[in-house]
C-alpha cells in the first residue's frame, strides 16, 4: 500500500550527507586556524608579547653621563662642565591635579618671574600637531621648565614643597669655556638630539632621553661618542594610570672620557691676539682687512698646536639653545662669518707661497739647480703680459735667489715651457702637467684628513677641470659677453670683465698658456687653505713626510685609569729628492734675512732661532691683496710650522710676516709677555698698572719652554683633578 508523503507546517527536507560533511569541515578548519594562531602567539612571538606586557608595567628613564672635558696639552681646560640650577616638573604629578596643574604653574611663574603661558607650553608633550615650545622627551623624564635660576628661587620652591607638588629644583651640568672665545671653531658646540635622529638610529634611543645634547661641530662632533660616555638607565615601576610606584632596576651612568689635545692654550691665545693686531694694522694702512687665519703645527708629528680664525665668537651662545637672529649673525658676511674656520674652510689663492711646489716641479723635470735664470720685469705669455710684483727686474739669478726675492717671471717661464712641451692648446696623447702633479704631491687639492669636520679640499685646476668648469658656466659667460657688466661703476673694469666673459664663452674649455703661468705662482684658479699650506711647509721642514694633522692627543677616562693615545698618521712623502729639498730649505732660510720678509724680521734674534719661510701676496679681481706667510723654525732643526693669512690685508711681507713674528716671539719668549690663560682680568689690570707705575718689566716667558711641546700627557687623578705633564 503506497502512502502519500507527509506534508504540512514544520516539515521540510533533511540535509544530505554532503551538507553535513561541509559543515564539519568548516568547523574543523576554524579550530585549526584558532589553534595555529594561539601557538604562534604563545611560542614564536611569546617573548615579544611578554616584553610588551612588561613595558606596560615599567618605563625606562635614561640618565645622561657627565660629559668629558677637552684639555690643552698641559691639562688646562678648554671646555669643562659647570653646574647650574634648573627647575623641572613631574608630568604625571601635575596631570593628577584637579586643574591639570595650572595653579601650581601659576605660583611657579610668580617665583621665576616667567609668563605662565610659557611654562604651560613647556609642559606639553611634543607631537606632529604640537608646535614649539614643547617637551620632546619622555613624560617619565623630569620636564625642564627653567634653566640657570638663582639660588633664592630654588630655595623658595624647596621650602614650600606643599605649594609646588611635582616641582623640583636641582643642579644640572652645562658646558663652560674658560678660555672664552679662544679656539671656538676648533672646539665646536652642543645641540639637542633631534627626534629624527632618535627615530633613525636604534642605538641612540638607548642613550638619549630626547633632550640630551650631541656634538654638532669641531672636536665635540668628532669625539662625541667618547666625550659623552655611557648613559645609565633607571627602570621605573608604574601602575595602570602611569604613576611611578618604585624603582625596579638601575644602571649607573659611566662618565665620558677627557680629550687631551695638542693645543697649547697660551700659543692659541698668542695666535689670536697677533691676528687681531695684524688686521688692525692693515686697516690702519688703508686695507679693508676683513678676516685672518693662523696655524701652528708640530712638523715632527703633524700635531696641531694652535689654529685660529678671526673673527671668532663666544661658543657659550649655544647654551640653552640659540635664537635665530644670533645664528644668522654667526653666518652673516657683514659680521665676518665667525662660525666658519678660515684655517680649514677658507679657500684662497696661495700666491707666491705656492712657489715651493713650482720650483720642485721644475727641478724634478729637468731644470738645473746650478744654473742661472733670467728675471725680467715682465714677459709675454700667449697674448698677455705677465709681470713681477711692482714690475721689478733682477737680471740673471739662481733659483735660490728667485725664491728669496720672489721673482715671478722665472716661474712663468718654467710653466710656459712645460705647457709647450705638453703640446700647448692641442696636446697629443696624455700631457704630463708636471706642475699639477707636483702640487697634488704636496697635498694641495685634497683634504688634509684632520680630525675636524667640514674641511674643504682647495682646488688644483687642470685641463679636465677647465672643461668641466666651462660646461657649467658657459651659458652665463655667453650672456655676459653680450650684455656686459652695466652694474659696474668703473668702465675700465667693466670692459675687462666683458672681455673675460667673451673669452670664456668661446674657448673657456682650453688650458691656455696664461692658465699655466698663473698656476706657477699660485694664482688664477688655484685655491688652498691655510691648513694645507701648513702641512706642506711642515713636510719641507721635516725632510718630506706629509702628516694628517691631528688635534687630539689622547683620551683619558674620568678616573685616569684608561688612556687611549691618538698616534700621528703619515699621509705620504713629498715626490721631491733630498737634494731639491735641501736646496729649497736653504733658500727659505734667507727670505726673512735678506728677502721679502726681511723688514718684518729686522731685529729678531735669528742667531738664537732662525726662521725659514715664504711670503705671498694674492690678488683676486675686485679685491685688494691678501697676505700670506708660510714658515717653519728653527730653520736648522725645525719643530714648528707657522702659517698666517690675512684677507685683503696687503702684501705678505708687510702684513702677514709681522704676525708670524709675533707668534714666534710668544713661542720662544722673545717678545712681550704673552697673556697667561690662567690669569684673571684683575691680574691683567694689575700688571698694566705696574707698567704705568714704572715697575720693572718681567722677562717674557716662552709659551713652550725649551721650544718643545710637552712630550707626556696630563695625569687625571681619581678625584677628577688634572695634573700637568
Amino acid at each position: 500500500m503506497n502512502l502519500p508523503p507527509v506534508t504540512g507546517p514544520g516539515r521540510g527536507h533533511r540535509p544530505g550527507r554532503i551538507g553535513l560533511f561541509i559543515a564539519q569541515a568548516l568547523s574543523l578548519a576554524l579550530l585549526l586556524v584558532l589553534a595555529g594562531r594561539l601557538w604562534y602567539l604563545q611560542v614564536p612571538r611569546g617573548e615579544h608579547y611578554q616584553s610588551l606586557a612588561a613595558a606596560n608595567r615599567t618605563q625606562d628613564l635614561v640618565i645622561p653621563a657627565t660629559r668629558g672635558q677637552i684639555l690643552d696639552s698641559n691639562g688646562r681646560p678648554l671646555v669643562r662642565n659647570h653646574t647650574e640650577l634648573i627647575v623641572s616638573a613631574d608630568f604625571h604629578a601635575l596631570a593628577e591635579e584637579k586643574d591639570g596643574g595650572d595653579a601650581v604653574l601659576a605660583r611657579l611663574a610668580d617665583v621665576l618671574d616667567t609668563p605662565f603661558e610659557e611654562l604651560r607650553q613647556r609642559m606639553r608633550l611634543c607631537g606632529p600637531e604640537v608646535s614649539r615650545p614643547c617637551w620632546p622627551g619622555s613624560p617619565y623624564q623630569p620636564i625642564t621648565l627653567a634653566e640657570g635660576i638663582e639660588p633664592r628661587m630654588a630655595l623658595q620652591i624647596m621650602e614650600r614643597k606643599e605649594e609646588f607638588p611635582g616641582i623640583s629644583a636641582q643642579q644640572h651640568a652645562v658646558r663652560e669655556y674658560p678660555q672664552k672665545e679662544s679656539a671656538a671653531q676648533v672646539l665646536g658646540y652642543l645641540q639637542p638630539v633631534t627626534q629624527e635622529e632618535l627615530e633613525a638610529r636604534e642605538t641612540l634611543r638607548t642613550q638619549f632621553s630626547g633632550v640630551d645634547q650631541v656634538g654638532r661641530d669641531g672636536l665635540e662632533f668628532v669625539y662625541d661618542d667618547q666625550l659623552r660616555g655611557t648613559a645609565g638607565v633607571r627602570k621605573l615601576a608604574v601602575d595602570s594610570r602611569g604613576n611611578v610606584t618604585g624603582v625596579v632596576e638601575e644602571v649607573v651612568p659611566k662618565p665620558g672620557m677627557h680629550l687631551v689635545t695638542g693645543i697649547d692654550a697660551t700659543v692659541q691665545q698668542a695666535v689670536e691676539q697677533a691676528l687681531s693686531k695684524g688686521i688692525e694694522r692693515s686697516k690702519g694702512a688703508g686695507y679693508p682687512a676683513d678676516a685672518a687665519a693662523g696655524v701652528v703645527l708640530d712638523v715632527r708629528t703633524g700635531r696641531l698646536i694652535a689654529m685660529a680664525s678671526v673673527p671668532t665668537y663666544d661658543p657659550s651662545v649655544w647654551d640653552g639653545g640659540i635664537d635665530q637672529s644670533t645664528y644668522e649673525k654667526l653666518l652673516s658676511e657683514k659680521a665676518g662669518q665667525p662660525l666658519i674656520s678660515r684655517a680649514l674652510q677658507g679657500q684662497f689663492p696661495p700666491a707666491s707661497a705656492f712657489k715651493v711646489s713650482s720650483l720642485s716641479a721644475a727641478v724634478e723635470n729637468g731644470a738645473k739647480l746650478t744654473d742661472n735664470y733670467d728675471c725680467p720685469g715682465s714677459m709675454n705669455v700667449g697674448n698677455r703680459e705677465f709681470r713681477n710684483y711692482e714690475s721689478g727686474a733682477y737680471g740673471s739669478l739662481s733659483l735660490h735667489r728667485a725664491i728669496v726675492v720672489s721673482c715671478n717671471t722665472v716661474f712663468y717661464k718654467f710653466a710656459y715651457d712645460q705647457w709647450l712641451a705638453d703640446g700647448g692648446t692641442n696636446p697629443v696623447g696624455d700631457p704630463k702637467d708636471p706642475m699639477v702633479d707636483m702640487a697634488r704631491g704636496f697635498g694641495f687639492g685634497r683634504a688634509t684628513g684632520i680630525d675636524l669636520p667640514n674641511e674643504v679640499t682647495g682646488r688644483i685646476p687642470d685641463r679636465q677641470w677647465k672643461k668641466d668648469y666651462w660646461k657649467a658656466t658657459r651659458n652665463d659667460s655667453c650672456k655676459r659677453a653680450k650684455s656686459g657688466y652695466p652694474e659696474q661703476d668703473d668702465p675700465q673694469h667693466a670692459a675687462y670683465l666683458k672681455a673675460v666673459a667673451t673669452e670664456n664663452c668661446t674657448e673657456g674649455y682650453t688650458w691656455r698658456a696664461g692658465d699655466a703661468a698663473n698656476f706657477a705662482i699660485g694664482q688664477g684658479d688655484v685655491l688652498a687653505t691655510p691648513l694645507q699650506m701648513a702641512v706642506a711647509y711642515a713636510a719641507i721642514a721635516n725632510g718630506g713626510t706629509l702628516y694628517e694633522p691631528r688635534v687630539a692627543k689622547a683620551l683619558i677616562s674620568a678616573d685616569g685609569k684608561q688612556v687611549q693615545e691618538v698616534p700621528p698618521v703619515e699621509a705620504g712623502e713629498l715626490p721631491v729628492s733630498d737634494t731639491t729639498l735641501a736646496y729649497l730649505r736653504n733658500a727659505l732660510a734667507d727670505v726673512p734675512k735678506e728677502g721679502t720678509a726681511a723688514g718684518a724680521f729686522g731685529g729678531f734674534p735669528q742667531d738664537k732661532v732662525a726662521i725659514a719661510g715664504k711670503t705671498g701676496s694674492a690678488t683676486v679681481v675686485g679685491q685688494r691683496e691678501s697676505a700670506w706667510f708660510a714658515s717653519y723654525a728653527p730653520a736648522d732643526d725645525p719643530r714648528f710650522a707657522v702659517v698666517v693669512f690675512i684677507s685683503q690685508g696687503g702684501t705678505g711681507g708687510s702684513a702677514a710676516a709681522p704676525v708670524a713674528r709675533e707668534i714666534y716671539e710668544a713661542i720662544y719668549g722673545f717678545g712681550p709677555e704673552p697673556v697667561d690663560p690662567a690669569k684673571t682680568e684683575v691680574d691683567i689690570k694689575s700688571d698694566e698698572q705696574d707698567e704705568r707705575d714704572g715697575a720693572e718689566q718681567k722677562q717674557p716667558k716662552p709659551a713652550l719652554p725649551g721650544g718643545e711641546p710637552p712630550s707626556g700627557l696630563p695625569t687625571v687623578r681619581p678625584d677628577g683633578t688634572v695634573q700637568a705633564p
